[in-house]
């Protein structure tokens, strides 16, 4: 769905490094695996000479793929804990331990192996997303269908999407019924169904019959375009305590050559130093946080909540305070119809169905939430001609040979001739907006309309609460009646309104006192806040494409409530991390210490790190399952 320029290519190359690096693989494993068998089998056999030979071949394929790999890291300045593998091996050749070098080689080679297939299955929600993407579609013009490259697809072309196709591009449905699957993007494991005028999100699969959609934007701008965008970056990050790894692998390498040193010197026996080496490689560091991380997001991943990396998820398990926007993040972001004031004798239902019928000649969003309300309560709309709108004032024109008049307070007294607005003034809620219907010269009624909080915003706000969040602030660019009206009852401990952009970002800042801080919005404004946080959430992926890019999290359904497994999912894939970590480096320390002491051989040695290695990649794959964080469901928070 993206410009091939921006998608096919870069997927390509994607693919094919990892095509070969899963040809690769399973070679230099085969390699010393092929190696130590025929190396026993030599020595069972009466050819016990060929025995040192043959495990000295096995390894050193190993020892160069991985001494290369090491200049690649220290050209970048990396300086990682896989020079203690690239040791053992060189001094169990040098001191003529082969069968202790050919079984570090094959488990180090079987380890990595194992972490790459542990990467792939956890991250195969992440991947499934980025193998979804339609390149072409099916398009109805002059009578004829054709298919075309989603390049040149312009908003207002005609679609034709068949059963079984993802929805290519975002548009609304113009003729059929659609039932779509969006479990890919949103979570979701229930279809839905959406009716003629009903919008229709790209990356949706249609399971049922075919329909027809009116393109509503260009390919490269629908909503799973900006997915797969936000599904590479996540790809590229690294996650943080990986970093650590690195970070601190200097003072690893020189306790290990440390420790091995002095069992030598102390023994006398540089076997012993072989032993110690051989045990400390591969550390569980390094192969048990990438897993535990990507197994993180792609659990995320499965529940709608796209996080951009390692670094990401680590922070979202650690925050303590909460900055929320109000309009699109704590409400629905767009009004809705909550009363009508008749004024004159005319129904309720007829003055809606009148300010609707003449609102659809406008593209401003009042109007189409106006339109949007009358079909929900399955108002007949008539078509309105002669009609003339003045931008942001309101509209006329006549509607079933009636003068109807929809818009502001002012602008309808003003059209209707009269100079008093007592009988348009209401005792409205604090943030609502009147909409004024006049028709034949006067005036029939005024709309009411309210952008509503979320249904089950208090419940949310109380539990993230219970999670430790010490601070939750409300920031909006919005009046300050609006902003206590709509704090009011929730669990929010500061209200800060009439923000710029500037203001929202220096909120954030001062809340970092409390610990880190997250700041979830949705609109360009909040972009600069989302950016200066220590975690940034976006609201949906059809929000503003600055927020979204600004954030460290992107929810791809416009529901609140995801919130919550997003910290769950975190905090479960951090403990995880660092308990495999903590373990295996325990376990690790205390071979280390029998091998110094003369307990362990060197191949004993060997056998008893790699099974620590599989056990903390096991372990951390548990980060996929987590039974306390349940599949999201329809018709929760947020949902109408």
């Amino acid at each position: 769905m993206l410009n091939r320029s921006d998608v096919s290519r870069p997927l390509g190359r994607h693919r094919s490094r990892a095509s070969v690096r899963g040809l690769l693989r399973p070679l230099i494993v085969a390699w010393p695996a092929a190696g130590l068998v025929i190396g026993l089998a030599a020595q069972f056999s009466g050819w016990a000479h060929w025995t040192s030979p043959i495990w000295a071949a096995a390894t050193i394929p190993v020892l160069l793929a991985l001494v290369a790999e090491i200049v690649i890291s220290l050209r970048r300045g990396d300086v990682g804990l896989d020079i203690v593998a690239a040791l053992s091996m060189l001094a169990a050749l040098v001191f003529a331990e082969y069968l202790a070098a050919v079984v570090v080689a094959l488990m180090y080679a079987g380890g990595q192996y194992l972490e790459d297939f542990a990467e792939r299955r956890a991250s195969r929600e992440m991947t499934a997303l980025l193998a979804r993407v339609p390149h072409t579609a099916v398009r109805h013009r002059n009578g004829r269908l054709e298919e075309v490259d989603l390049d040149v697809i312009e908003p207002g072309d005609r679609l034709v999407v068949r059963k079984g196709d993802v929805v290519p591009v975002d548009g609304a449905v113009i003729e059929g019924l659609a039932v779509l699957d969006q479990s890919a993007l949103t979570g979701e494991s229930v279809p839905v169904q959406q009716k003629v005028g009903d919008g229709v999100m790209s990356g949706a699969t249609n399971v049922g019959e075919a329909f027809h959609l009116l393109t509503t934007r260009r390919a490269a701008e629908s909503t799973y375009a900006g997915i797969v965008r936000l599904v590479e970056a996540a790809q590229r990050s690294r996650a943080p305590m990986s970093r650590l790894a690195d970070r601190y692998a200097m003072v690893f390498l020189a306790a290990t050559i440390a420790l091995a040193g002095a069992s030598w010197v102390w023994s006398a026996d540089p076997i012993r130093a072989v032993a110690v080496l051989v045990v400390a490689t591969p550390c569980p560091l390094i192969l048990a946080v990438p897993v535990a991380i990507v197994s993180g997001l792609s659990r995320a991943a499965k529940h709608g909540i796209l996080v951009k990396g390692g670094q990401a998820l680590e922070i979202l398990a650690r925050v303590r305070a909460l900055v929320i926007d109000k309009t699109g993040t704590l409400t629905h972001g767009r009004a809705h119809i909550v009363a009508t004031d008749v004024v004159a004798d005319v129904s309720a239902d007829e003055i809606l169905r009148l300010a609707a019928s003449l609102d659809q000649a406008s593209k401003h969003i009042m109007a189409q939430t106006i339109v949007d309300d009358a079909r929900s309560r399955g108002l007949e709309l008539a078509i309105p001609s002669n009609v003339v709108e003045t931008p942001g004032e309101g509209i006329e024109g006549c509607v079933d040979g009636h003068h109807v008049i929809v818009g502001g307070l002012r602008f309808v007294s003003g059209k209707i001739g009269t100079t008093s607005l007592s009988r348009l003034h209401t005792q409205r809620p604090p943030g609502s907006i009147a909409v004024a219907v006049g028709m034949d010269a006067r005036l029939v009624g005024v709309l009411v309309l309210v952008d509503r909080v979320r249904a089950g915003t208090e419940a949310l706000l109380r539990e993230l609460k219970s999670l430790g969040l010490a601070r939750i602030v409300l920031a909006t660019g919005d009046r300050r009646d609006v902003a206590e009206m709509i704090a009011g009852g929730l669990p929010i401990d500061a209200v800060r309104w009439e923000l710029s952009p500037d203001q929202k970002t220096l909120v954030v800042l001062s809340e970092r006192k409390n610990g880190p801080v997250m700041m979830i919005g949705d609109g360009i404004n909040d972009a600069p806040a989302l950016a200066a946080a220590d975690l940034g959430m976006a609201m949906g992926a059809k929000g503003a494409a600055a927020s979204t890019e600004a954030a460290d999290v992107v929810l791809l359904v416009d529901q609140l409530d995801r919130v919550l497994p997003a910290i769950k999912i975190a905090r479960r894939s951090r403990f995880i991390a660092l308990e495999s970590v903590y373990a295996g480096l325990g376990l690790s320390v205390l071979g280390m210490i029998a091998a110094a002491l003369g307990q362990i051989t060197p191949v004993q040695g060997a056998i008893f790190q790699e099974v620590i290695d599989i056990a903390v990649i096991l372990n951390a794959l548990r980060a996929l399952h987590d039974r306390s964080v349940q599949p999201p469901r329809l018709h929760r928070l947020g949902c109408n």
